[in-house]
């Protein structure tokens, strides 16, 4: 088979002076290296910044709402009242000897009677304050008339010591002796 000469196109007659002919890509714009290095320093700038405040916004040193401080509340406690119905556990919490024993005969010449006044010793030697305990609110005006009457002491409504007044219902406050009544630590007068 003979062979037929390939046919031409356009690009076949090309013109030597003429302008361009086809695709081309354009050259790239000249990018200054200082202008490239400045934002790229800005951009690192900014996230650092974000990261830190991030973190200490997820850590709780910085919020982001200010929330109004509270305001203090008074808390209404029971006025104290000397009631002699209550039975008394004087425990002695300190290293110190007889002091459960002196409170207890302070306590039976305020007017309770001697039968409803025990003493005896905690199994703790290391109880910092003396603290009337009492197991229910309504009770609050009896413990602090009985501190008033040991000559001061903590009042606390707390359930360690309900076992001590047995299933029968009856009224228990229990007085702990602190370090605070030891002659080591008491104040000197003056």
């Amino acid at each position: 088979m003979p062979s037929t000469p390939p046919q031409k196109d356009r690009f076949d007659d090309l013109a030597l002076e003429g302008g361009r002919i086809g695709a081309h890509r354009a050259e790239n714009p000249r990018l200054r290296g200082g202008v490239v290095v400045l934002w790229s320093i800005i951009a690192i700038v900014v996230l650092v910044a974000v990261g830190i405040f991030g973190t200490l916004i997820a850590t709780g040193r910085v919020t982001l709402f200010l929330t109004p401080s509270a305001t203090p509340t008074t808390i209404a406690t029971a006025e104290p009242v000397i009631d002699t119905s209550y039975a008394v556990t004087v425990l002695n919490a300190t290293t110190q000897s007889g002091l459960a024993g002196s409170l207890a005969q302070t306590i039976v010449a305020a007017g309770w009677a001697s039968d409803r006044v025990t003493a005896g010793d905690a199994s703790s030697k290391d109880f910092p304050t003396t603290t009337v305990f009492y197991s229910d609110p309504a009770e609050e005006g009896a413990a602090r008339g009985l501190a008033q009457v040991i000559g001061g002491a903590a009042v606390t409504l707390s359930d360690a010591y309900a076992s001590l007044a047995g299933g029968d219902g009856s009224k228990l406050l229990v007085v702990v002796i602190g370090a605070d009544r030891t002659d080591a630590g008491a104040t000197p007068a003056g």
